[in-house]
């Protein structure tokens, strides 16, 4: 038996630097997971990337790939911990979508020596009926995360000065400052505007919801980009249902 499931906000947001995503899917009894994954770029962060590229690469091979490569970031995480299989193909130079099958939820970007609730995600089924699902991430745990998911990146969130990739304690305000004085105030707006949305259907009613709202067997998150950049408040979710 399988439920809808729409992944609840971060895990995969990190590639996005500045951008329009969402994640939909499917979760079964025993915890695996079906998934998929849209999202696109906004038009100042697809340039700033382009002009890595180009340091890297030369301009004209720049020119001629995509801005984020999809084929590229799923071979890369085809290894993170509770990953069974993840195919993404570009629907556009600066857009990706694909999807994402998780074995268990609970092993899902599981960190080596870590239990309980020092954990990314908890997903739990309560003997008594229904279950929880807990994610916590923090400028401790952020940096571990994105090696596990993608080097590549990683390491465009560490040009980009994100505490979530450096573990540098800032406030959003000396984010943004720090990114408007580097790349200039357009990519520091993009980044300010985007927001991730997150939908999630349960195979019960929601009982309670910490950091969204929900209605009957739905949970719903809208969470800004900026957020989950800087951790300057960790990010804590979790969601019960009958």
């Amino acid at each position: 038996m399988k439920i809808r499931f729409f992944l609840p906000l971060i895990t995969l947001q990190f590639f996005f630097v500045s951008c329009a995503a969402t994640l939909n899917g499917s979760l079964a009894i025993n915890g695996s997971g079906d998934l998929s994954l849209r999202a696109s770029l906004e038009p100042r962060m697809s340039a700033l990337i382009r002009s890595f590229a180009a340091v890297s690469l030369g301009a004209e091979a720049a020119r001629n790939r995509p801005v984020i490569d999809g084929p590229a970031i799923a071979r890369s995480m085809a290894a993170a911990p509770g990953i069974t299989e993840v195919s993404f193909t570009n629907t556009g130079p600066s857009a990706i979508e694909g999807p994402i099958k998780i074995s268990r939820m609970d092993e899902f970007l599981a960190l080596p020596g870590n239990q309980g609730e020092s954990r990314f995600i908890i997903y739990e089924q309560i003997p008594s009926g229904g279950g929880r699902l807990a994610l916590f991430l923090d400028c401790g745990s952020g940096p571990k995360l994105l090696a596990l998911i993608s080097r590549e990146v990683a390491d465009y969130l560490s040009v980009l000065m994100a505490p979530v990739a450096t573990g540098e304690s800032l406030t959003k305000g000396e984010y943004l400052v720090l990114v408007s004085s580097i790349y200039g105030k357009g990519v520091a707006d993009e980044i300010t505007a985007a927001k991730i949305r997150a939908v999630v259907d349960f195979p019960g009613p929601v009982s309670s919801v910490r950091g969204g709202a929900y209605t009957g067997r739905r949970a719903v998150f809208e969470v800004p980009l900026l957020d989950l950049l800087v951790l300057e408040s960790p990010l804590n979710y979790e969601i019960l249902w009958d």
